[in-house]
Order: C-alpha cells, then sequence, then structure tokens
C-alpha cells in the first residue's frame, strides 16, 4: 500500500465554485496537500469564482467548467474525465457529489471516484428551502452506492449518513478535515489593523461562518445581549450570506448597533482568531466546524453548541471548551461568561489542533483513495 501511495498519481478534486466556506477552504487545503506529497492536482470547478480563487497554491491547474449551475456542469466533468483520466476524482457537497457520480458513469473511465460529505444529512434536507435541497436524501439513496469511496469528516456525519441514505457503515471512512497548515499559524500573527482590538480591557467576542440559517447567529446574537448586561464586550461576525438583512434588523432593535459588527468575508480570519477573547460557535448544525478547530489552534478560547455533528467530537465532549444546548441563548451567555472569567490553557487547545494537520489528514486521504 505505502508503495502506491508514493507513486506519482494525476488527483481530480471537483466542487462548485470557490465561494468562502468550510467545505471549499478543505478541498483547497487538500489540493495542496496531494501536490507536497508528489502528486499532479487538478482543481476542477462547475464555475471558477469565489474569494478563495486567489489562494489556490501554485503547481495546482484550475479547470474551469464555466457553468452557471452545478448540473450544467455534468456534460464539460463528463468530456474532462474522458480526456485527463485522473487515478482518483474527489468531490464534496451533496449535489456537487451527485453529478460527479453521473459524469464518473458517463466518462466509462477507468478513474476511481471518492466523495466526501461534509454536513448531516438528515438535519441539512430538513431545513433546505429549495425543492433540490429536500430531494438529496432521496437521490443520495439511489446513487452514492456508485462511489468507490464515501469519505464522512466525523463520526456524526458518517452515522447520520447510513442510516437516511440506506448505506452500510463499514462503506462509509471517517477522515476529519485537513485544517491545521503552517500558514494558517503564521496568517494569526500578522499585525490586526482593527480599532476594536486596540483597548485590550474590551473584550471582543468572535463569531466566524456563512450568514445562513444553519450557523444559527440569532441565538449568539441573543446570547451576547445578555453577556452585555454583565460584561463590557464587544462582538464581531466574520461571514456573508444571505441572512444578513435579518441580523443586522435584529442588531438593531435590540439597540446593539454601536456593539455588534459584520464586516463581511474577510481574506485572513485567523488573526482575528489569535487576538479574540473568545470563538462562540452557535450553529444548529454542521459536518465537521472548520472555524473551531482554526481558533483551537490559534489558541483562541472556544464556546460552542453541541449541534449535530462535529463540536462534540472536536472538544471531546467539553475537555476543550463548553458544549451548551442548540438554540439556548442563555446557557450560552454564561459558558461565554466562564470562558472569559476563567481561559482555558492555550497549548492545551493547539495540542488538540494539531491532530487535524494537513500532513497527518492527507496521510489518510491517500491511503483509502490510492
Amino acid at each position: 500500500m505505502k508503495g502506491r501511495i508514493n507513486q506519482k498519481k494525476k488527483i481530480s478534486l471537483y466542487l462548485p465554485s470557490l465561494r468562502g466556506g468550510g467545505a471549499e477552504r478543505v478541498m483547497l487545503n487538500l489540493a495542496r496537500g496531494f501536490a507536497e506529497k508528489g502528486h499532479v492536482v487538478d482543481l476542477v470547478l462547475a464555475k471558477a469564482e469565489g474569494p478563495y480563487l486567489n489562494e489556490v497554491p501554485e503547481g495546482i491547474r484550475v479547470v474551469d467548467l464555466n457553468a452557471s449551475r452545478v448540473l450544467k456542469s455534468l456534460p464539460g466533468l463528463t468530456r474532462y474525465l474522458r480526456k485527463e483520466r485522473p487515478a482518483v476524482l474527489l468531490s464534496a457537497l451533496n449535489h456537487a457529489n451527485i453529478i460527479a457520480l453521473w459524469a464518473h458513469k458517463m466518462a466509462r473511465v477507468s478513474t476511481k471516484i471518492a466523495i466526501s460529505v461534509h454536513s448531516t444529512l438528515s438535519i441539512s434536507s430538513q431545513k433546505a428551502t429549495s425543492i433540490r435541497g429536500r430531494l438529496i436524501p432521496h437521490v443520495i439513496r439511489i446513487f452514492y452506492s456508485w462511489a468507490d469511496y464515501i469519505v464522512a469528516v466525523s463520526q456524526g456525519v458518517a452515522e447520520d449518513l447510513a442510516h437516511h441514505a440506506n448505506l452500510p457503515r463499514d462503506m462509509i471512512k471517517v477522515i476529519y478535515n485537513p485544517i491545521i497548515t503552517p500558514e494558517l499559524l503564521e496568517k494569526a500573527k500578522e499585525l490586526l489593523n482593527h480599532p476594536w482590538f486596540n483597548n485590550k480591557g474590551l473584550p471582543v467576542i468572535l463569531g466566524v461562518g456563512r450568514l445562513n440559517k444553519a450557523k444559527d447567529f440569532p441565538t449568539l446574537i441573543r446570547a451576547f445581549n445578555l453577556v452585555c448586561k454583565q460584561r463590557s464586550v464587544r462582538l464581531l461576525i466574520l461571514g456573508e450570506g444571505e441572512e444578513r438583512p435579518q441580523l443586522e434588523s435584529m442588531i438593531s432593535e435590540l439597540g446593539l448597533k454601536k456593539e455588534v459588527m459584520l464586516p463581511g468575508f474577510v481574506d485572513n480570519p485567523f488573526n482575528y482568531m489569535y487576538n479574540s477573547a473568545v470563538l462562540v460557535f452557535s450553529s444548529a448544525w454542521e459536518g465537521l466546524p472548520t472555524a473551531l478547530v482554526e481558533a483551537m489552534a490559534c489558541g483562541c478560547p472556544v464556546v460552542s453548541t453541541d449541534c449535530p455533528s462535529g463540536p462534540a467530537e472536536i472538544l471531546e465532549n467539553g475537555k476543550y471548551g463548553p458544549l451548551v444546548p442548540v438554540g439556548n441563548a442563555e446557557a450560552l451567555a454564561q459558558s461565554i461568561i466562564s470562558v472569559l472569567d476563567k481561559p482555558p490553557d492555550p497549548l492545551s487547545l493547539q495540542q488538540r489542533a494539531a491532530e487535524f494537520s494537513l500532513d497527518k489528514i492527507c496521510r489518510q486521504y491517500l491511503e483509502i483513495i490510492l
């Protein structure tokens, strides 16, 4: 097996785009890790757009299928597989995984296909607002068995997928996300040019993620409002998304416009993590929350909801940070205050985060897909 892993292979990674998100960050890190281990890597995108395009490492070819929707990238991906014939095609995100499986079947090539699942299927489909999102579990039950390899990013995601997609549990491998890179630690210590971090006596609470229903930032804002009644603090939420108008309205209604800021997507969230008093993760559901591990790597204390799935695995059931019930603003506020009053040892957080290093996770992927 080891000899096969060390042989130079062509590995292709397929994604809808490089919009800012956890799965996109993971795939970029994997692309880089595979390339550093001597493999030829193509990053195949339904449409080459998004802020992470600027972060594609040198030596990795970006293939733009120039499709207006993921479904419309099917012909282009099929042609790509017939022409390039990579050893492995690895895809991420459920709707893209389906297209990858269809393209692989249509191309009739010897390429192995690996699909990765980054969210809890039962919850994400239940909360979906589109017809496509609600139909995904039914489509998955039909087509995921076509994959050569299925990778879930946490035990919780794997158990949920096996149950709701009617797949044998032993068909699904669990590999955590490759989150920690040397560059992350360097970026964490870059100078942060933001006025809120000039006053060390006024702690900044941080939230990070897409402004969408899954992240449940309303609960974080309500919890912050409760903390404000006992402490002088500020809240920064980094990210962009469709929930921005509702969040801005809520902040205004609570009279928190001076204490809460939504600066949008930032290129370097890591120096915010390094300088913040605590990162608070308020999600209603997840796969394996990247930002939680990134914050720990930066030595930033964390508080999280015990949502399905990932936080309890990362924090080892509360060993590395408090876990609170989903949607419970009061419990979230109490945990934030307890961490502000008695922060954990940064070194222990960093040691736990090292389990999610790029080198370690890439080796685990290569052992399976090659």
